[in-house]
């Protein structure tokens, strides 16, 4: 048997029973007996975590969450941390968590986990997603990948991986990236380089940051509504190649100029580089001082910002840190 891993469970779907008259929630020992003692690669710890459902998870907890990994390989020896989570904000957890791992993700294997079907379903997924998680994070393998998802036997990037299916087993993908690795026969077989590392966090994340969907004729009121609600960051969701509407660039440029980061990121996939290496629209937004995403998904980019600002914040500390970010 590997190492130590600590697992921490936050329950949802995979640990709830809904049979009716029945309904119930396994907790961090339950989800582990349902694992078979054979498939065990690892002397496990159990620490449950009183959480929000997974579609209503708060900044405040996915911190938590990222710090208590990061202490147990760093502080406590750990080889790996397991996280059980729902899967609705899953990747965002997983990719804050990665910001912030630092020498914890050089030393350790860090992995979260879920389930598309509940406690009680027929052919549940949780026992073998949860199974696979622990073995992946004792596996010698992971330490130095950065923190993954681990669902239907394959590893994926905590910075590329997105839920792209609500109702099948197989909901998660990095496309068009590759998965990093699967799990197969008590180990891990790594099938992709992974990503690089993110820039190191400045200390702690500023948590309101707001994403914001842009959308032909919107009105720019909704940019300073968010920064008149305490918003200390904003990302904007444009299309194709980073672009966003004209009629918020005015606003776009009033924000930077009261040191309010504006990072604009796409709703498609598009490629790690500044916004004047993009289209026209991207570098008109250059130009009057938004930030590129550098690639990033937008609710990743929401979590990179809050990380960027950190505990200072500003427009000079996430331009730097999106700087050095790597593609």
């Amino acid at each position: 048997m590997g190492g130590r891993v600590l697992l921490l469970a936050t329950k949802d779907t995979m640990a709830y029973s809904r049979r009716p008259g029945h309904e119930a929630v396994a907790d961090g020992a339950g989800l582990l007996r349902t694992v078979p003692a054979r498939l065990l690669t690892a002397e496990v710890t159990v620490e449950d975590v009183l959480c929000e459902p997974s579609w209503d998870t708060t900044p405040a907890t996915m911190l938590a969450l990222a710090r208590r990994a990061r202490a147990a390989i760093l502080d406590e020896g750990y080889a790996g941390v397991v996280i059980t989570h729902g899967t609705d904000t899953l990747e965002d957890t997983a990719f804050l968590t990665d910001l912030l791992a630092g020498e914890a993700a050089l030393r350790g294997g860090i992995v979260l986990t879920g389930a598309m079907r509940h406690f009680d379903d027929l052919s549940a997924d949780g026992p073998r997603n949860l199974a696979s998680a622990i073995t992946a994070a004792a596996d010698p393998a992971l330490p130095g990948v950065g923190v993954v998802a681990c669902l239907d036997d394959e590893l994926h990037a905590a910075r590329w991986v997105t839920k792209v299916d609500a109702t099948g087993v197989a909901a998660f993908s990095s496309a068009p990236f590759p998965a990093l690795g699967r799990v197969v026969d008590g180990r891990v077989e790594m099938l992709a380089a992974r990503p690089s590392r993110p820039p190191a966090p400045a200390g702690e994340p500023e948590s309101d940051v707001a994403l914001i969907k842009t959308y032909p004729g919107m009105d720019p009121v909704l940019l300073t509504a968010v920064v008149d609600a305490g918003a200390r960051g904003v990302v904007l969701e444009g299309t194709g190649l980073s672009n966003i509407p004209a009629g918020l660039l005015g606003t776009v440029a009033d924000l930077v100029e009261w040191d309010i980061p504006v990072v604009v990121a796409s709703r498609c996939r598009t490629r790690g580089v500044d916004l004047d290496e993009l289209s026209l629209g991207a570098q008109l937004a250059g130009r009057v001082g938004a930030i590129g995403a550098r690639g990033l998904a937008p609710g990743k980019a929401r979590s990179a910002l809050m990380v960027a600002l950190g505990p200072t914040g500003g427009v000079r500390a996430a331009r730097d840190w999106f700087a050095r970010l790597e593609p």
